[in-house]
């Protein structure tokens, strides 16, 4: 049995379902230790918490990163702020509490979902880390489909990615429902699919009468307006339970009927996470995808849904009843698109082998890994 320490990011929920998914199949024959900040300790205290009492799995809560909004939108410019205020004021100081850490219980492995400081702490002790997250399609996956703004954009933020995790050796797996060619000099970043738990894989799709929406909290009032008015009913996730509103019906966050009606829909109507894009997809669910217009990362996604004729797509502030129509008058081509992918993208298994891999290599030799990408 290994000890591995697992860090993520806390903004959204994407980072710890591609974590608890991989969790729940190493828990079985590793310990682990999560490390998670936000939104992500929340949701994963539902499954690791003391009150949970999980054999071979601890859950601590961290600083993180966070996303600032102004007036219902995405503020890049306050959301930089913090992270420049957190790699100085935070960050340091958690290195070394990792430092620590890592230095008493001697894991394995430790594996960083987009977080910068325990890869730090890795380097500094001595100790293998891999990334697996979906931030490395920034820096190694060859955009020269996207437009260009958002090729500027994947470049700019691909300095992050260097920064949070260095430039020595490490594994790399990127997760995504989408594959372009690797960038040359990527070739050992090993591109898998999205992390889809268990029971999603076990629930057949089925072809519905009604959508399915999930949106943010900060989601504008006219986004709900423009699916009252579509002729569909729409089943709403992500605003929590209130009174119908025409052919809206609101519902409290609960996987497994979330599950159900993402299986059961006819399209999906939603933000553009790569977690969700991927499960719907794998189920071969057309989607309409609404990013919000300063989330680069997210039009990324959306813009090569709709290269793969899957779906399509405008920004949450541009959304209106013209763009929602045309979709919806294209559903079977895009029904066709998406069917092609029904039952595939599962990325699990291979990126359980690639952490396998990882320490039987390490227990073999003793020594740091030795592939990382440039």
């Amino acid at each position: 049995m290994a000890r591995i320490f697992y860090s993520m990011a806390g903004e959204g929920r994407g980072h710890a379902v591609r974590v608890r998914t991989l969790v729940e199949h190493l828990r079985h024959e590793h310990e682990l230790v999560l490390f998670a900040p936000d939104e992500a300790y929340d949701f994963l205290v539902k499954s690791y918490g003391d009150d949970c009492a999980v054999e071979n799995v601890r859950l601590l809560r961290i600083p993180g990163i966070k996303f600032h909004y102004t007036g219902g939108k995405l503020d890049l410019f306050k959301s930089i702020a913090h992270g420049l205020s957190y790699a100085g004021r935070e960050l340091p100081s958690l290195v070394n509490a990792f430092r620590r850490r890592i230095d008493a219980e001697q894991p394995d492995l430790c594996i960083a979902d987009f977080e910068p400081s325990l890869p730090r702490a890795a380097r500094q002790a001595g100790c293998p880390f891999m990334s697996i997250d979906h931030q490395h399609v920034l820096l190694a996956y060859d955009l020269h489909t996207l437009p260009l703004l958002l090729r500027r954009y994947a470049w700019w933020m691909s300095w992050s990615v260097r920064c949070y995790y260095g430039t020595g050796p490490y594994d790399a797996v990127a997760s995504s429902f989408y594959t372009p060619p690797l960038k040359p000099g990527f070739d050992r970043v090993q591109q898998v699919g999205p992390m889809l738990r268990d029971d999603l894989l076990t629930t057949v799709p089925q072809q519905g009468d009604f959508l399915l929406s999930y949106l943010r909290a900060n989601t504008p009032p006219h986004v709900l307006e423009t699916l009252a008015r579509c002729n569909w009913d729409v089943r709403v996730y992500g605003l929590g339970e209130r009174p119908r509103q025409g052919r809206l019906s609101f519902h409290a966050i609960n996987e497994r009927r979330f599950v159900d009606d993402l299986a059961g829909c006819a399209a999906l109507v939603s933000a553009a996470g790569n977690q969700l894009l991927g499960e719907a997809l794998y189920f071969g669910k057309p989607v309409f995808a609404i990013p919000e217009e300063m989330h680069h990362e997210q039009q990324i996604n959306a813009c090569f849904l709709k290269q793969m004729g899957a779906g399509n797509w405008t920004t949450l502030e541009s959304f209106s009843d013209v763009p929602l129509s045309k979709f919806l008058l294209q559903l079977d081509h895009h029904r066709t698109s998406a069917g092609l992918l029904c039952g595939r993208l599962n990325g699990t298994p291979d990126a359980l082998a690639a952490i396998r891999r990882a320490l039987a290599r390490h227990k073999q030799t003793g020594a740091p890994l030795e592939h990382a990408p440039n």
